[in-house]
């Protein structure tokens, strides 16, 4: 599976004192990194998830200050916390967190254990975020290696085994491991060293193009450098082409208020609010017939733009109408009655200040005035 095993392990201790000399001059002036208490690392670490360094920046600032702790996050209301998260995807990164949290009050008084065996019993934490928290606000000798330390790992060392299978992360993990729980005058840092391996992977040996070589503090022991093959790693498997959806999605509006709803409890943004969407691409008469159906008698109806949203593995492509409605008096008696109890009929500024709505429906809910995520602090 592994290529050169023992070569292997070498290979990352020869560069150690170069990677880290590096780091301490070039590493970036993070918030979570100036003062990294375990409850900081952690919400950064799963913020990063899939999420980009420099937008995350603006989340971890608002979310530290409206709930600065484990016990504000493990009350914190639903609605709450997933509007705080609004914009930045992944939904359930901050669910597993709540319920995490709930835990670590009940069983840990609030604190973080400084334990990677029970960081792992945590929902939402994997063995790449208990090796970092661990490492970075424990400084226990823990790997913490993700996709940027698995691309420099399978440069330095020339691997073709591919990343993508868990058995390479893991032997990383061990390899690394071993390697961090050494003692002597050659201990190696674990925070440091994890921190500075990441930085290099994000910063030089970067994902999705060719690698600043000319900047790299560990050019000269790389063997996809030396080899010239750095375009062929690492291995990642052959991702599955992402399946379409056509949907039609409705902003529908009286003279102060519209229409959200709540997703299904299951599936693609479980349990978020959204604008009114249907299967397909909708004509006009058939969304008169939709608005008719849920209660909302249209006076008038416009189309808007059409849309598209990549999620991972499926691509929306998005038709929009304009429905204006003399009054949505029909829709709040239905949702009284409960024969309509998935809607809402709100005003936009409430929407805006309460309730979370993903990126998805940013090209319509403009039509509102409703901004969504990073968009309300710009």
């Amino acid at each position: 599976m592994i290529s050169g095993n023992i070569s292997s392990i070498e290979s990352v201790q020869r560069i150690v004192p170069s990677l880290l000399g590096w780091f301490e001059l070039c590493k970036r002036d993070l918030p979570w990194r100036s003062d990294p208490l375990p409850y900081y690392v952690w919400v950064s670490e799963i913020m990063l998830q899939q999420t980009r360094v420099e937008a995350v920046k603006p989340y971890f600032a608002r979310f530290i200050e409206a709930l600065p702790d484990t016990a504000a996050l493990a009350s914190c209301p639903e609605d709450r916390l997933l509007k705080l998260w609004e914009g930045l995807g992944y939904y359930n990164r901050a669910r597993n967190m709540k319920r995490a949290a709930v835990i670590v009050m009940e069983k840990y008084g609030g604190n973080l254990p400084a334990d990677t065996g029970r960081l792992l019993e945590l929902p939402g934490i994997g063995s790449y975020t208990a090796g970092a928290i661990a490492s970075i606000a424990y400084g226990l000798p823990a790997a913490a290696v993700d996709g940027n330390v698995l691309r420099v790992l399978s440069r330095l060392c020339g691997d073709s085994a591919c990343i993508d299978d868990p058995g390479v992360k893991r032997f990383w993990e061990q390899q690394l491991g071993r390697m961090l729980c050494s003692e002597g005058p050659e201990k190696v840092p674990p925070s440091v060293f994890n921190q500075a391996l990441m930085e290099l992977g994000a910063l030089v040996c970067v994902p999705g193009g060719a690698p600043r070589c000319s900047e790299c503090p560990i050019s000269s022991r790389c063997s996809a450098l030396a080899l010239g093959n750095w375009d062929s790693l690492p291995v990642r498997k052959v991702k599955k082409p992402r399946r379409t959806e056509d949907r039609t999605v409705l902003v529908i509006r009286d003279a102060t208020d519209t229409v959200i709803c709540r997703r299904p409890s299951k599936g693609l943004l479980a349990g978020l609010w959204e604008l009114p969407n249907f299967d397909g691409h909708l004509d006009e008469k058939e969304v008169v017939a939709q608005c008719r159906m849920i209660g909302a008698e249209p006076v008038r109806v416009m189309p808007l733009d059409s849309a598209k949203h990549v999620f991972t593995h499926v691509e929306w492509h998005m038709t929009g109408w304009l429905v204006l409605a003399a009054d949505l008096s029909g829709l709040r008696n239905m949702i009284r009655a409960g024969g309509q109890s998935r809607y809402l009929v709100i005003s936009p500024d409430k929407t805006e200040k309460e309730y979370p709505i993903p990126s998805a429906f940013v090209r319509y809910t403009a039509y509102l005035n409703i901004r969504l995520g990073q968009e309300k602090y710009e």
